[in-house]
């Protein structure tokens, strides 16, 4: 569970930092690696950091998930 929260985390990494481009440069860095928005492996990418960003909501409406993220070192 610990390595699907990690992925998450840097799916929503790789998602935040390419939507700052779109906002301040109109590039989209996905777009460009993958063969534009169109592109299947783009979606592909789209797609799981939707789904990453989903796992993290409900990791964080789970109680026990949040305290114990809080309290592991």
């Amino acid at each position: 569970m610990k390595g699907l929260n990690l992925l998450t985390l840097v799916l929503l990494i790789v998602g935040g930092l390419n939507w700052g481009l779109v906002g301040a440069f109109q590039f989209d860095l996905v777009a460009a690696l993958f063969g534009g928005q169109d592109a299947l492996l783009a979606r592909v990418v789209y797609v799981l950091v939707g789904l990453s960003a989903l796992w993290q909501i409900v990791s964080l409406m789970r109680p026990t998930s949040h305290a114990a993220a809080v309290r592991s070192p």
